[in-house]
């Protein structure tokens, strides 16, 4: 008995001691796998609706009404905390992207532009130039595999069809380009207040590497 009193003392003590040196983390920890849990149980409900595999505009709309009004009212009654970000990822509209899965964080420090092929207009430079003079400290330049702009760009009877999104994507590397020579930016990177960085994402596992200039 005195020897299971023991192991419990010593238990009770340790526990305190992880809750204290890493509860953050392991509450951090816990709650990505708790959302990872919700991702898997609807992962597989293969009907848009849950009832038509083949639902038409109307019911779709209908269903995204639904679906808002449902999360809206938790998000009511449990409101999310409000912080300022620190990143601005520019990420391909293609909806097996997931930014908060990408980021493995679902706590508001990024701001997101989603954009056809990842490609930069002026007002994007400009819009990411504000979101650096109010504070965002990294800039992440994503571009993935199996990108359907690319391969349109890339398709010269495919490409016919879609001119603009072909010059687009074709200009990409420029406009990066263009943005990182923007005074403010240049300024910021060499001083060290800023990190801009382009990287490739393995669309499948949403894993970030370098970018592969080839």
């Amino acid at each position: 008995m005195k020897k299971l009193s023991l192991w419990i003392g010593v238990f009770a003590l340790l526990t305190v001691l992880v809750a204290v040196m890493w509860g953050q983390q392991i509450e951090f920890v816990l709650g990505g796998a708790m959302i990872n849990i919700g991702y898997r149980l609807q992962d597989h409900l293969a009907d848009y609706d849950l009832e038509h595999h083949e639902a038409t505009p109307p019911q779709i709309w209908q269903r995204f009404l639904d679906q808002n009004h449902m999360a809206a009212s938790v998000r009511s009654a449990f409101p999310r905390s409000s912080r300022h970000p620190v990143v601005a990822m520019v990420a391909c509209m293609d909806g097996r992207l997931d930014t908060n899965e990408i980021a493995g964080d679902t706590r508001r420090y990024y701001y997101i532009l989603r954009l056809a092929g990842s490609v930069l207009s002026e007002k994007e430079e400009e819009m990411l130039e504000l979101a650096v003079t109010n504070g965002v400290k990294v800039v992440v330049f994503t571009t993935h595999t199996d990108c359907a702009a690319e391969k349109v760009a890339a398709d010269p009877q495919r490409s016919k069809s879609f001119p603009k999104l072909t010059a687009a994507v074709h200009e990409r590397t420029a406009r990066f380009e263009e943005f990182l020579a923007r005074p403010v930016i240049q300024e910021r990177i060499a001083k060290g207040e800023l990190l801009a960085k382009w990287m490739d994402l393995d669309t499948m596992t949403e894993e970030v590497v370098p970018h592969d200039s080839k």
